[in-house]
């Protein structure tokens, strides 16, 4: 059984749709462990607490430093036996240290189809502002691994979304998560909890 803590900062609806993908049986062979936010007001945390998992605040800014925050965290996983963690809407960078000791164990959703609209800066509804003012016909959704680059890690799934021409940011966001965010990341977490995904170089191959 795979042993999952995600970190969130806001809403948690992505950690919403894996909860309901473990509890109605697509994803067989993974368990969320515990559920770690940066803020302390985060509804994922009421979330967590609705379907009975552990869930904890831990902020940067109630450590000296990052290192100490990065040690906090790290010890806390550890304690848990953790091997997958999921970035459902965290909003606080993982130091080079942090993604090298846990390479190929992080993955992070990203609201655009990579190599589009990501890296620093793009985030939340600055990705789909992005997408609508270049005029982009396709945009969606990309599940990647997470390391020092942002949006820079290898790319497990990806899935389109068509771009309506009466879109807004809030529209445009609210299509990318139901037809390709709450599908991909589900599917991903099966994937990895199923041993079917390998990571070769800069790219991931799925196996049968």
């Amino acid at each position: 059984m795979l042993k999952i803590g995600v970190l969130v900062s806001g809403g948690g609806t992505n950690l919403q749709a894996i909860i309901d993908s473990i509890e109605s049986g697509y994803i067989k062979n993974a368990e969320i462990v515990t559920v770690i936010s940066s803020n302390p007001e985060a509804y994922a945390l009421k979330r967590a607490e609705k379907h009975g998992i552990s869930g904890i605040c831990i902020r940067k800014r109630d450590f000296q430093g990052n290192e100490e925050f990065l040690k906090a965290l790290e010890e806390h996983l550890e304690s848990l036996g953790v091997e997958l963690i999921v970035l459902a809407g965290f909003m606080t960078v993982l130091g080079k240290s942090f993604t090298e000791k846990y390479k190929n164990r992080i993955i992070n959703i990203h609201p655009a189809l990579i190599p589009s609209f990501c890296g620093d800066g793009f985030y939340g509804l600055k990705v789909h502002e992005a997408a609508l003012e270049k005029g982009v016909k396709i945009t969606g959704a990309t599940v990647h691994f997470v390391n020092e680059e942002t949006d820079g890690g290898p790319i497990i799934l990806q899935k389109a979304v068509n771009v309506e021409d009466n879109d807004t940011p809030e529209t445009l966001q609210r299509r990318v998560m139901e037809q390709a965010e709450w599908k991909i990341f589900p599917e991903a977490v099966k994937l990895i909890s199923e041993g079917k995904i390998m990571v070769e170089g800069n790219k991931v191959r799925r196996l049968l």
